[in-house]
């Protein structure tokens, strides 16, 4: 019985079933053990001498054709079918480039996009030296909130008055380029004539008082400076609320500070003053700007940079007005209404009061609310368009009336001159009525 693997009987004599299909002439050799002069087989397989199958009789041996002289062997190279194939690198190189550059460009206009809306943009310009002989400074595009407080910064200041046993410090800012500043009434009060203004690059310049309004809470001073850089007025009737704006000025004697919020409300009517001073009426811009003491007098400005308020006012939880901090309710005489009082304190020392020409006593009654008139002068305007006593008013312009102060703040506002359109109830009908404002004799 064999396998096929023993191809030579045990004598050593070749059979003839058995020789192996391959075989043929032994390397070395002429003449094989099955027949002279004819070829002899050669082994099939590499370790015939250790195959366990293999008749321990036969004296097979296996002949390895030896090199050339010289000729070093080499291993052929053996390649394996099941193997994973080596993908080819450069398209794979190729489409991770090209993956990054569009990544990296992407993410460098969503960059840029984020920053400029911000205002920490790097589209800005490099001011200055880097090598110590100056501070480097970051010009910031002119739309962003950083571009727009360095536009103002030239324009804003701080406020010192000595007077009074005392001292106070507050905000204003230029609006002329040959130096008036506007400014708070309550923050110069104190001030015997003069006041020192203190730019923002820390010079500083002595100021004479031009003019003041107490009731309205303005003052006009004046530095003796030219070149300076004034501030660009908005319009204060134009903007809305949620709109962004910025307050400068010198909180808690702070320089140089910018604070951001929106336009919380419009038209917000206040009475404030101490007992027995001066009450002082405002129809005020309210905002969530952070302002605290030493902020009064300073700009609240539009996304734009447009001066659309002077910062008067805050509200505050505390009782002790020294102890007074924000709580995000401040207050600002709407620039309209500042521009005309500073003009005319510029052109005359005083500023005209608006009157309507009725005095109010209480409110009304009824769900509608309203404000009583006790009193009309007969020669004044509310007495030229039909008012008369016990009318109830219940809106000016549209804007509600409540307490006889919100009366009193609304007409402040407005110039003299200026056409209002009153509603009011006389009895049990409701009327309308156009009022010509008027400046009183004062």
């Amino acid at each position: 019985m064999t396998d096929g693997w023993n191809w030579r009987q045990p004598d050593g004599t070749p059979t003839t079933a058995n020789v192996p299909p391959h075989a043929g002439p032994s390397a070395g050799s002429s003449a094989g053990p099955g027949g002279v002069g004819g070829p002899a087989p050669s082994a099939w397989w590499s370790d015939a001498l250790h195959d366990p199958w293999r008749n321990p009789q036969t004296p097979t041996a296996v002949v390895v054709q030896a090199p050339p002289l010289g000729v070093a062997m080499l291993p052929e190279p053996v390649t394996d079918p099941d193997a994973p194939r080596r993908r080819a690198t450069a398209p794979v190189f190729v489409v991770t480039l090209v993956t990054a550059l569009l990544a990296g460009a992407l993410g460098g206009a969503l960059g840029f996009a984020f920053a400029a809306r911000s205002g920490a943009g790097g589209s800005g310009t490099v001011l200055g030296s880097q090598g110590g002989e100056a501070p480097a400074v970051v010009q910031r595009r002119p739309d962003t909130l950083a571009g727009v407080a360095q536009r103002l910064a030239p324009s804003v200041v701080t406020v010192r008055v000595n007077g009074g046993g005392g001292s106070s410090v507050g905000s204003g800012f230029v609006v002329t380029a040959d130096g008036y500043v506007i400014t708070n009434d309550h923050v110069v009060e104190a001030s015997s004539g003069r006041a020192t203004v203190v730019f923002n690059d820390g010079s500083t310049e002595s100021a004479t008082l031009v003019g003041k309004d107490p009731e309205s809470d303005l003052a006009v001073i004046k530095v003796s400076r030219s070149g300076l850089t004034p501030v660009e007025f908005g319009d204060s009737e134009s903007i809305a609320v949620g709109d962004p704006v910025l307050a400068f000025g010198t909180p808690l004697a702070l320089a140089n500070t910018v604070t951001a919020g929106i336009v919380s409300a419009l038209d917000r009517t206040i009475s404030a003053g101490e007992p027995g001073g001066q009450v002082r009426y405002y129809a005020a811009i309210q905002t969530d700007a952070a302002v605290n003491q030493g902020n009064s007098g300073g700009p609240l400005v539009d996304g734009a940079g447009r001066v659309i308020g002077v910062n008067s006012v805050i509200k505050s939880l505390a009782v002790d007005e020294s102890a007074a901090g924000n709580i995000g309710l401040a207050f600002a005489i709407p620039i309209n209404q500042a521009k005309r009082v500073a003009q005319e304190l510029i052109d005359t020392g005083k500023a005209r009061r608006t009157v309507i020409g009725a005095q109010v006593s209480g409110v009304g009654v009824g769900q509608e609310g309203g404000v009583r008139i006790a009193v009309v002068d007969p020669a004044g305007p509310a007495a030229g368009a039909g008012l008369r006593n016990g009318d109830v008013l219940l809106r000016l312009d549209g804007r509600v009336l409540e307490e006889p102060t919100d009366l009193i703040a609304l007409v402040r506002k407005y110039p003299p001159g200026a056409v209002v359109t009153v509603e009011y109830r006389r009895g049990t009908d409701r009327q309308k009525a156009s009022v010509t404002l008027a400046a009183d004799a004062k």
